[in-house]
C-alpha cells in the first residue's frame, strides 16, 4: 500500500469519526458554546481584563443563555412541534414573577413600613402557585384562541401579554383591599421580590466558601452569582430532558401530527383541541418558572421588565436555532446571546479601547455631514451610542441572510415525518380510499 493511500484512508477514518461525534447534540452544543467562549475570552483579554473580570463576563453570558434557552425550548415546544404562534411569552412569565411575590411578601402588619403586604407563604409553596397561575392564565387564553388559525392565534396571545402587562402597571391596583387583606402589584413603580435563596446561603452558612474564594484574588461577589447560575443550568438540563421525551413519545408524536396536517390528525381519532390546550397549559407553566427565577431572583419586579421585545428575543433564537428541534433552539440562543444581544456592547468597548476616541454625537444627520466632511470619528462615535438600535439592526441583517440562505434554520425540521408511517395513507386507510381509486377517479376526468 503506498503512502498516497494510507493518508488517504486515514483523512477518510479521520472524517467519518469527526460525523459521528458531531451526530452528538452535546457535542454540537458544547463545540459552539466553547467557541462563543473563546471569543470572549479573547474580547477580555484585549481590553485587560484580570481574572475576576473574565469570570464575571462568561458568568452575565452563561446566565443569559441559560434563561433565553429555556423561553426558546418553550416556543419551540409550542411552534415547532405543536404549530402554536405563542407571542404572548413574556405575558406568562409576568403571571409566575408577580403571583410568587405577593403570596411571599409578609401579611400585613409584618412587612417593613412602606412596603406592600402580601400572604407570607414560603418561597417554595410560592413557586408552585406561580406555576400554577401562570397555567391557569394559559388555560383561560387557550380555550377561546386554539379554534383560531395561527395568525389570529399569535394575536390573541399577544393581547392577553399586554393585558397582564398593563394590569400589573394599573394604578388602581397598586394597592387594593381584598375582604380585609391588603395587597398590590406596586403600579408602574413596581415591587421588592422575595431574596435569592443562593445569594441568602452564601452570606450565611456558605461565607467560608465565600472566604476561601477572596483569598485566591478571586471577587467573592462572583460566588453567589456563579452558584445560582449553576442552579439555572441544572433547571435547563431539566426542562431540556423534559421536552425530549415529551416530543418523542406517542403524546409528542401527536402534536407533530397536528402541526403537520391537523384535520389528518384529527380523523384518527386523535382530540386535537385537547392536546393543543395540554401543551399550551405545560409551555405556560414552564415560562411562569422562567419568569420566578429570572426577573423574580433579582429582588425587583416592574412591568417594563415584560415588554414583548423580551418575546421577541427568544423567537429570534428559535428562529436562528431552527424550529423543531430542542438542539437548534438551544445552539441558537448562545449564537444569539453571545453575537447579537451582547456582542455589540463588547464592540463598543473594544472599538472605543483601541480607537481612543471619546465624545458623543446628537444626530445621525450630524455624524453623516462629519463622514461627508471626511471626519469618520463623528459617525462612529454616534453607532458606538446607538447599542440598542445596533443590536436591533444585527438581528434584521441575520434573519434576512437565515430566510435568504437557510429558512428552516440552522437544525430546522418542522417537516419530518410524525410518526413511523405517512399519516395521509392512515387517513385513506381509515375511510378506504385506495390508491387505485384515486387513479381511476383521474382517468375519469
Amino acid at each position: 500500500m503506498s503512502t498516497r493511500t494510507e493518508a488517504a484512508r486515514v483523512i477518510t477514518e479521520v472524517r467519518r469519526r469527526a460525523e459521528t461525534y458531531w451526530e452528538s447534540d452535546t457535542v454540537k452544543i458544547g463545540v459552539t458554546l466553547g467557541a462563543v467562549y473563546m471569543v470572549y475570552v479573547l474580547a477580555g483579554v484585549s481590553l485587560g481584563y484580570d481574572l475576576s473580570g473574565q469570570l464575571n463576563s462568561i458568568r452575565r453570558l452563561t446566565f443569559l443563555i441559560v434563561l433565553y434557552a429555556v423561553g426558546a425550548l418553550v416556543v419551540n415546544l409550542h411552534w415547532g412541534y405543536s404549530g402554536l404562534f405563542n407571542i404572548g411569552v413574556v405575558g406568562f412569565m409576568a403571571v409566575g414573577a408577580y403571583t410568587t411575590t405577593i403570596l411571599t411578601r409578609p401579611v400585613q402588619g409584618q412587612n417593613p413600613m412602606g412596603t406592600l403586604p402580601g400572604f407570607g407563604f414560603p418561597l417554595p409553596i410560592a413557586i408552585v402557585g406561580g406555576i400554577l397561575a401562570a397555567m391557569g392564565i394559559g388555560y383561560l387564553a387557550a380555550l377561546p384562541s386554539l379554534r383560531l388559525r395561527d395568525d389570529y392565534f399569535a394575536i390573541v396571545t399577544l393581547a392577553f401579554a399586554e393585558i397582564i402587562r398593563m394590569t400589573a402597571k394599573a394604578s388602581a391596583l397598586q394597592e387594593f383591599t381584598v375582604f380585609g387583606v391588603t395587597l398590590g402589584t406596586g403600579g408602574g413603580r413596581g415591587i421588592r421580590t422575595y431574596p435569592n435563596p443562593v445569594e441568602q446561603f452564601f452570606a450565611g452558612p456558605g461565607s467560608p466558601v465565600v472566604s476561601a474564594i477572596a483569598g485566591l484574588g478571586i471577587d467573592s461577589a462572583l460566588v453567589p452569582g456563579w452558584a445560582f447560575v449553576l442552579v439555572l443550568t441544572l433547571l435547563l438540563g431539566v426542562v431540556l430532558w423534559l421536552m425530549n421525551r415529551m416530543v418523542n413519545s406517542p403524546f409528542g408524536r401527536v402534536l407533530k401530527g397536528i402541526r403537520d396536517d391537523e384535520e389528518a390528525t384529527g380523523a384518527l381519532a386523535k382530540n386535537t383541541a385537547s392536546f393543543k390546550i395540554r401543551v399550551f397549559i405545560i409551555g405556560c407553566g414552564i415560562l411562569g418558572l422562567l419568569g420566578i427565577v429570572w426577573q423574580g431572583s433579582q429582588g425587583y419586579i416592574a412591568p417594563g421588565l415584560f415588554a414583548p421585545q423580551l418575546t421577541f428575543f427568544i423567537w429570534i433564537a428559535v428562529i436562528v436555532g431552527g424550529a423543531g428541534s430542542n438542539t437548534g433552539s438551544i445552539i441558537g440562543t448562545i449564537l444569539f446571546v453571545g453575537f447579537i444581544y451582547l456582542g455589540p456592547g463588547y464592540l463598543r468597548r473594544i472599538v472605543e479601547e483601541y480607537l481612543s476616541i471619546s465624545g458623543t454625537v446628537s444626530t445621525f444627520p450630524n455624524a453623516v455631514g462629519s463622514l461627508l466632511a471626511g471626519d469618520p470619528q463623528a459617525l462612529i462615535l454616534y453607532t458606538l451610542d446607538q447599542t440598542s438600535a445596533l443590536r436591533v439592526v444585527l438581528t434584521g441583517v441575520v434573519l434576512v441572510l437565515l430566510l435568504k440562505t437557510r429558512p428552516e434554520g440552522l437544525f430546522g425540521k418542522r417537516r419530518e415525518m410524525a410518526s413511523s408511517i405517512n399519516v395521509e395513507q392512515r387517513v385513506k386507510q381509515r375511510f378506504g380510499v385506495h390508491d387505485s381509486d384515486e387513479n381511476t377517479e383521474e382517468v375519469s376526468r
